[in-house]
């Protein structure tokens, strides 16, 4: 006998009412579903093998029947109901159930047909019951409170299970793969003479170690993948110890896509992960790996930075990029990544510190992982903390650090982190005049609930800085590079694209948010159908870049922070890394850990001096002649295209919790299934 359609699906939440990865859930067949002890994996003698029945209907209601002993709660947006043994509630999509009040939360999603499902105006997330006014709550603090948690959820969502089997990398063999090349409309042509750099272009080998790459993208035609790195090309050689940071971690994925790190004696992985992943990586992980989150103080924060400390016998390596350590991160998205080797200080000589160390090691220093010793080859023994990095030599910085971490932020610590510390550094930059009221990019992967007012205070902090007359530059107009729903669909990955760009309805479609969106556009990387999950912030004029940030930070006040106390205090929820590229003077270092080149020997504290060159930097469509700059040109590989295009009155931002039943690339709609860990499926 044929299985009944699936309907709908029960979804695991935390006590925050917050997706929880650690649990699978619960596929609703149209009919009659039993739930209980044989179908979710929890060990409490409170729930009965048959703990109730759950009789769906196509339209999207359901029928609760509790078969246990003990009572369920049921609740909606405007109530919450216990139901006793043998009584019966109605649900709808969106419901949470309590399986043992106050405990096992599930919320009822439900697939209803294209007839029944709600018009996108009348669309709206049901609002949990922490969202009403509680007792003894102002209005004012009320709307904090949501505030915060929208944020939360708009960072949970990526990490929402709808998770069965996605590989894009599976996907793509055979005809298929033929077919999406051709779908994806990059093909490569010579550079074209237009200032928007159409063509393909690629980066001169001389200035990538000054650079960032992007990381390489399964499906894209060869030419789209030059000069771009993966994992492999990232973390190789004779590595001894290896720091991982990063907000998702599949500790399975991760070993097959980089087998360097099973020779690695010391690995630290600090992470964001929940208990059921978590739990995943104690089982798999090598003996010598050391796991570690980092605190927390403020409720709706999370570790999102994604950095990698390597140590070598030669010095350190220091990547900062943009993708979780999972397949589909690394492989179908358009992802960030600067790299840049440091040698160990001369014990012998006057070596100082510099700006990136200090801001290294006291970003470093918040994480508060388990110092452990170590014993080099020919170096010695160590202790393994923050201070060990101070250690190298960043004299040869081509970066800033701009990092931000939990906590009410005030006296000199105010501007230490998020986006003050951006502001602060801006302040102390002499930029062209050209950069006067020029325009800001602000492109991302997932947006918090916003308001003008923090907007106006993000702004203000972009558009620091002066010309060399001493006058400042002037606040500049902001554009938000956002994919459509058209994009997204049309994507590689096609709608389960979107699992990556977690915003929901209420934050992405707030009325004043309409004059900043702009397209994702990436013609001449070859990235047009590859959705980003790059975070980057820039202050740009035609193809030049007054500076430009690479970041895990999305836009979210969690992220950079929130002045308080009449700006006297910036409260942040997360941690979060990024490198800021500045017009500065650099020596040319090419140091490197893995080859056989020797740091110049002019460093900071040194008696002599290297040729230092102002930098000048521009996008790879920039058509300047290289040799009539007086200023050392750096090309960035920005992914879009500059100025982006604004939307039209026919594109619709992408938002996560909408319901999207025109088929996509794949003949799927949305929601749709996506796997993230390999484990998921096994």
């Amino acid at each position: 006998m044929a299985e009944p359609p699936q309907v709908g699906v029960l979804v695991p939440l935390n006590k925050k009412l917050d997706e929880d990865p650690s649990l699978p859930e619960v596929r609703i067949h149209e009919g009659p579903n039993v739930i209980g002890r044989d179908c979710i994996p929890i060990t409490d003698k409170r729930l009965s093998r048959k703990h109730l029945t759950v009789n769906a209907s196509s339209d999207g209601t359901a029928e609760v029947l509790v078969e246990g002993t003990n009572p369920v709660i049921v609740r909606c947006p405007d109530q919450r109901k216990k139901v006793l043994s043998q009584e019966k509630s109605t649900i709808k999509y969106g419901d949470v159930i309590e399986l043992i009040p106050g405990h096992h939360f599930f919320k009822y999603v439900a697939m209803v047909s294209k007839e029944s499902a709600p018009s996108p105006s009348e669309q709206k997330r049901p609002c949990p019951e922490g969202s009403k006014v509680r007792e003894g709550e102002s209005l004012g603090q009320k709307k904090a409170r949501q505030m915060s948690e929208d944020e939360a959820f708009a960072r949970n969502l990526q990490v929402y299970s709808f998770s069965l089997e996605f590989n894009i990398g599976r996907q793509l063999e055979g005809k298929k793969k033929s077919w999406l090349a051709k779908l994806n409309g990059d093909t490569p042509v010579r550079k074209k003479s237009s200032s928007e750099g159409n063509g393909q272009v690629t980066l001169p080998n001389d200035k990538l170690p000054l650079s960032f790459r992007l990381l390489q993208v399964q499906g894209l035609p060869a030419w789209a993948n030059t000069d771009t790195v993966s994992i492999g090309d990232v973390i190789q050689g004779n590595v001894l110890i290896a720091v991982l940071s990063n907000y998702m971690v599949d500790i399975d994925w991760l070993v097959s896509a980089c087998p360097t790190l099973r020779r690695v004696p010391h690995v630290l992985v600090i992470h964001g992960e929940g208990d059921g992943t978590l739990e995943h990586m104690k089982k798999h992980k090598h003996a010598n790996w050391i796991l570690h989150k980092p605190p927390l103080p403020i409720s709706y924060g999370t570790h999102h930075s994604k950095a990698m400390l390597l140590v070598y016998p030669q010095g350190v390596r220091v990547i900062v990029h943009t993708a979780n350590l999972i397949h589909v991160d690394w492989n179908n998205k358009t992802q960030g990544l600067w790299m840049q080797d440091f040698p160990w200080k001369d014990v012998n000589g006057m070596t100082k510190g510099c700006g990136f160390e200090s801001d290294l090691v006291d970003y470093l220093s918040v994480l508060k992982w388990p110092e452990f010793s170590v014993n080099l080859p020919e170096l010695g023994t160590f202790k393994i903390n923050p201070s060990f990095f101070k250690k190298f030599d960043y004299s040869s910085a081509a970066v800033r650090l701009i990092a931000s971490v939990p906590g009410y932020h005030s006296g000199p610590n105010l501007k230490k982190w998020g986006h003050m510390k951006l502001r602060t550094i801006l302040q102390e930059c002499i930029f062209d005049k050209q950069f006067q009221k020029s325009p800001l990019i602000y492109q991302f992967s997932s947006l918090g609930s916003l308001d003008e007012k923090w907007m106006t205070e993000l702004a203000s902090s972009m558009s620091s800085g002066v010309t060399d007359d001493k006058r400042p530059l002037g606040l500049g107009e902001p554009l938000i590079i956002w994919p459509t729903v058209e994009d997204v669909r049309c994507s590689l990955e096609g709608y389960a694209a979107g699992n990556a760009i977690p915003s929901p309805q209420k934050n992405v479609e707030k009325e004043f948010l309409k004059k900043y969106w702009a397209k994702w556009k990436a013609s001449h990387t070859g990235r047009c159908r590859a959705m980003p999950h790059i975070k980057t912030f820039t202050r740009y004029n035609g193809q030049n870049l007054a500076w430009f940030l690479l970041t895990s930070s999305n836009l979210s006040k969690a992220a950079w922070g929130a002045l308080q106390k009449n700006n006297t205090q910036l409260m942040i929820r997360s941690y979060e890394l990024g490198v800021l590229f500045l017009p500065s003077k650099h020596d040319g270092s090419d140091f490197s850990c893995t080859e056989n080149r020797k740091p110049s020997e002019d460093k900071c504290g040194s008696s002599k001096s290297s040729e230092v060159k102002n930098t000048k930097l521009v996008t790879l469509g920039w058509q300047g002649n290289r040799n009539l700059e007086s200023s050392e040109v750096i090309a960035l590989p920005v992914p879009y295209e500059l100025p982006p295009p604004r939307y039209t009155s026919e594109d619709i931002p992408w938002s996560w919790d909408r319901r999207y039943h025109k088929k996509d690339v794949y003949g799927q709609v949305w929601p749709r299934q996506v796997q993230l860990y390999m484990s998921q499926g096994s």
